[in-house]
């Protein structure tokens, strides 16, 4: 492999968490990861450096930045953390879980919220419970009003996490920074959308496995050399993407 590609490899790792919320800023204390899991394909990054790490403000995203960089021995990297690279803010649904929002909606109305390209759920209003936690964050301190939004869809967060990536991210790529990036579903989802120049309706079926890196080699125009890879076995990897598929269906 030439040294333009060796040097161009990039890393996009969707969170590792067992929340059972179809939340995006909830405070929660998200310390329940199964670390074993996780240890078992560890192996699988190995004589990977990077130069640079970026991630979200969530807890969830933050702390698997930690077991990846643990795991290859970069404690050391720098970290940017940005609210940009959040996970999508499922407005008044913050705080039910999937199961339950499916057996209260129906399966088929939970899947138009997390599955269309620009079809917001309900707002989250002044009377939702989390509502004060979120809008008293001192996270979201410095952001105006119109960019805490009340809900979103795939098609807003987006519109939010593209910007980080073209002003922040791109330019250290192209310098021939290696550069990593943890964070959630949906804002990665906009990331691979972007680089795979992928339609609305591809994008909306892409489910990302989570826990599992991506591979991404690009070349000095930040267009993809070769499909996504995924760092991990073939079954393990289809296991981790039906369990993302399965989401947002009714307990029987």
């Amino acid at each position: 492999m030439s040294s333009e590609l060796t040097e161009n490899r990039r890393w996009l790792f969707k969170e590792r968490s067992h929340r059972k919320d179809l939340e995006c800023q909830r405070k929660s204390n998200v310390a329940d990861f199964h670390l074993q899991d996780f240890h078992g394909v560890a192996k699988d990054y190995a004589g990977y450096e990077f130069d640079v790490c970026y991630t979200s403000v969530l807890k969830r995203a933050i702390r698997t930045l930690w077991l990846v960089l643990d795991s290859i021995d970069q404690m050391w990297l720098p970290v940017h953390r940005t609210w940009r690279l959040n996970e999508r803010h499922y407005g008044g649904l913050t705080g039910l879980n999937k199961a339950e929002t499916a057996a209260k909606h129906g399966e088929a109305q939970v899947k138009i919220w997390r599955r269309s390209f620009d079809i917001p759920p309900p707002p989250m209003g002044p009377d939702h419970d989390y509502y004060s936690v979120i809008s008293k964050d001192r996270r979201y301190g410095d952001l105006t009003e119109d960019q805490l939004p009340s809900c979103e869809s795939l098609k807003d967060t987006i519109a939010r996490a593209l910007p980080f990536w073209n002003e922040e991210i791109a330019p250290e790529i192209k310098q021939g920074k290696r550069v990593l990036i943890a964070a959630h579903g949906n804002s990665l989802r906009g990331i691979v959308k972007h680089l795979e120049g992928m339609s609305d309706e591809a994008i909306m079926e892409l489910n990302l496995p989570t826990g599992i890196p991506i591979l991404y080699e690009l070349d000095k125009n930040l267009k993809p050399v070769k499909p996504m890879q995924f760092l991990g076995d073939e079954e393990t990897v289809r296991k981790a993407m039906e369990a993302v598929a399965a989401q947002g269906k009714a307990k029987k």
